[in-house]
């Protein structure tokens, strides 16, 4: 039976759920509280230079290709994608490496920096292929509701070689000693919001997405995605009510009857929220509907939270690719004043991304956008102006050393986005990018349920409920909790 459907949040696990409810037959409603689609993948257009402002990696381009095919549509539908080569630049203290997109390239690049480390990556990348294909093909489907979900006899008989229990800094370590190598494998684990030592191995298949997957732009950026998966919701008879914030859930009973907005009320028979866990639960329900405690968000473990800057620059930088990796200052010390001892970094890595490369049309002829970002601890409560500027002088400093330009006396466009704006602009907790950490303890069943326990019609999507944070995650996770719904309401309306 079908009914309707009021899904909270426009970004992209609230597509995602808003295409599936649709495509079974649902009438579906979308609201954000922003004036486009997108959520922290909005575009940001000024002076003539376009920005991603949030996600602007694309990997595992077959999660995207089996979204599309699901309702009979292909990603060269929409917008069109360029394999990067080379994958992206790391800088050293001491100077770059570039990070090949062939697979034999890359493992002469291991071979040249430590011997013998050419073959252990092939042994390496054999288990993080079968990790990826039990991962990603069968466990990041299941909504995580219960411990009987797992008793999936491929993942039962291949528990162990799954490494769930075992940490990626520990499995990276057996493979590679050279410190530099370790780092390389290390760092596609950080898009999970952990330190690699509280990350399972099992997610060694982040390094198959990077390596065999390939990284990928789309035309246009990531905003191509938004609007693909807009114009697919929109296909299906989505409708879509911008610039509208939910203010309360009304409950009935154990249901939920109604959402109050800014501008009105919906009836519906099911919500599906993809707005901020936390801000669902303590701001739009009652008390004693919250499935979760206070004390319960306290102890969780949140990904980071960025500090980012847009910049346009009235001039090509010479030497700087697409994506690039500033990993010329002590790793373990940043990563501690991330997680262990959460404050302003001393000095930071940083992220630079620079869409322009790629394509020209992101920026004025003879010009470059340029995206920082900067991982900092989610819950910082002195993000002032003064302290953006002084990160954004230390970072242009150390670009400018590396690329030999001089880089500052070129911009003409400079905006900059940081803890307190996630929190205004997503009702982020504690103004977290990422949403909540993949640690073994808050990976699966561990995580905030799809579906409240309290209110029977309510359920949750995106980032901080399974599988987890991420682009593609997001888009598993609206295709789970569309499951959810369907389940659910199985010839009950």
């Amino acid at each position: 039976m079908t009914g309707k459907v009021l899904v909270i949040g426009a970004g992209f696990a609230g597509l995602s759920a808003a295409a599936f409810m649709a495509r079974a037959g649902w009438n579906v409603t979308v609201i954000d509280k922003n004036p486009t689609a997108g959520g922290r993948a909005r575009r940001l257009q000024e002076a003539g230079f376009t920005f991603d402002m949030g996600p602007s990696w694309y990997w595992m381009p077959d999660v995207f290709e089996r979204f599309f095919a699901s309702f009979g549509k292909q990603v060269s539908d929409y917008y069109q994608l360029t394999r990067l080569d080379p994958s992206y630049r790391v800088y050293w203290a001491d100077g770059p490496t570039d990070i090949p997109a062939g697979y034999s390239e890359l493992k002469a690049l291991f071979e040249s920096i430590e011997f013998g480390a050419g073959a252990r990556l092939d042994h390496y990348l054999k288990e993080a292929q079968h990790k990826y294909r039990i991962g990603m093909q069968r466990l990041v489907y299941k909504p995580g509701r219960s411990l009987t979900e797992f008793l999936d006899w491929e993942v039962v008989r291949n528990v162990l070689r799954l490494d769930i229990f075992t940490s990626i800094k520990k499995h990276i370590a057996r493979h590679f000693h050279n410190e530099r190598l370790r780092q390389l494998m290390e760092f596609p684990v950080l898009f999970l919001g952990a330190l690699p030592e509280n990350t399972p191995a099992l997610y060694s298949l982040m390094n198959w997405a990077d390596i065999k997957g390939g990284t990928w732009y789309p035309e246009g950026g990531m905003w191509s995605i938004v609007q693909a998966m807009q114009a697919l919701c929109e296909e299906l008879g989505v409708q879509f009510r911008f610039g509208e914030e939910a203010r309360a859930i009304r409950i009935t009973g154990r249901q939920a009857r109604e959402v109050e907005t800014d501008k009105g009320v919906y009836a519906f028979d099911a919500v599906i929220s993809g707005a901020d866990y936390h801000f669902t639960e303590t701001k739009l329900l009652p008390a004693e509907y919250r499935t979760y405690t206070e004390s319960y968000w306290q102890r969780r473990v949140l990904a980071p939270s960025c500090l980012m800057y847009y910049v346009g620059v009235n001039k090509r930088v010479e030497g700087l690719p697409h994506h690039a990796l500033f990993f010329d200052v002590p790793f373990d010390r940043h990563a501690q004043e991330i997680y262990t001892d959460p404050q302003w970094p001393s000095d930071p890595l940083f992220y630079v991304s620079a869409a322009s490369k790629t394509d020209p049309g992101c920026a004025p002829e003879g010009c470059e956008n340029l995206v920082f970002l900067i991982p900092v601890a989610a819950g910082l409560n002195t993000d002032t102006e003064e302290v953006r500027e002084r990160y954004f002088d230390a970072i242009m400093a150390r670009l400018e050393r590396h690329t030999g330009q001089s880089l500052r006396d070129a911009i003409i466009y400079k905006k900059n986005f940081a803890v307190s704006d996630f929190e205004r602009d997503y009702h982020s907790f504690k103004g977290n990018a990422y949403g909540l950490a993949n640690t073994l303890l808050q990976t699966a069943i561990f995580r905030p349920s799809c579906q409240s326990r309290k209110v029977s019609n309510l359920f949750y999507t995106g980032q901080f409920t399974v599988p987890g944070p991420g682009v593609p995650p997001s888009l598993i996770s609206g295709e789970v909790v569309a499951a959810q719904v369907l389940k659910t309401f199985n010839g009950k309306l």
